[in-house]
């Protein structure tokens, strides 16, 4: 425990599903967390529950698509704590177009959510990593940025080019004790899947070696290790965590 003690941290999107789990467990290992996002009313929810079970954290009001927006949340997140050590980029979304019907404005929108908004914060927050003598940039891929989807092309091109994002910044920022990662999960019980059918979840499961899909809890505790010093010399991986699922 306390793997994360005195550790301030940023998650995007983490007002439902795998950016909750995230937030709940770096609370949990003595982090303070800055939860963000436009749902002021869900922000707020997940902030008390943390508090609830003994740990720190507040929200933060941000518009990801908003290079201003993400500036203010840096500038004063550090104001507030006086530092920033960890940013999980987690906020996205994904789709399901088949490219007969895809509409430019619809993969323009996936890539601004998924790979310029990544880009937009990894860029506001070096500095103040940097100045604090390093810090932990960890993002979220997908599965199917190594294996691809049958449709809904944008969506892995997006994780695909977050998977070059970290690589890259992890060759760049290593000088400044800057470390960048990705997880990159696999089929996981969120909300939204929580309303599949079975008919459809059932086969999806025959297909995973673990006989399982993965839960936010599975995926959060990768976030944890490569947040922590016990990867202090882990950078430009990008971590599966799928049960060896493949489609």
């Amino acid at each position: 425990m306390n793997r994360l003690k005195e550790k301030v941290a940023i998650v995007t999107g983490s007002t439902s599903g795998i950016g909750i789990g995230i937030a709940r467990l770096y609370a949990a290992e003595g982090a303070k967390v800055v939860i963000c996002g436009r749902r002021e009313e869900k922000g707020q929810a997940v902030v008390e529950s943390i508090q609830q079970d003994g740990g720190e954290a507040s929200y933060h009001f941000m518009d990801i698509t908003v290079t201003e927006s993400i500036e203010k949340l840096m500038a004063d997140t550090a104001e507030k704590y006086g530092k920033i050590d960890i940013l999980v980029n987690n906020a996205g979304m994904s789709a399901m177009d088949k490219i007969y019907d895809y509409k430019e404005e619809d993969f323009k929108k996936i890539m601004d959510l998924n790979v310029t908004a990544v880009f937009n914060c990894s860029r506001a927050v070096v500095n103040y990593m940097r100045e604090n003598g390093g810090g932990v940039i960890l993002n979220t891929s997908s599965m199917v940025s190594i294996y691809g989807q049958p449709s809904g092309c944008g969506y892995p091109a997006s994780k695909f080019a977050v998977n070059g994002l970290t690589k890259s910044l992890a060759r760049e920022l290593g000088k400044d004790n800057i470390r960048v990662n990705a997880v990159a999960p696999g089929v996981t019980l969120t909300d939204m899947m929580k309303n599949v059918p079975e008919s459809v979840i059932e086969p999806i499961i025959k297909g995973i070696p673990l006989g399982r899909i993965g839960t936010p809890e599975d995926i959060a505790n990768a976030f944890l290790y490569l947040a922590s010093d016990n990867a202090s010399y882990v950078t430009g991986e990008i971590l599966s965590v799928d049960g060896c699922a493949r489609t």
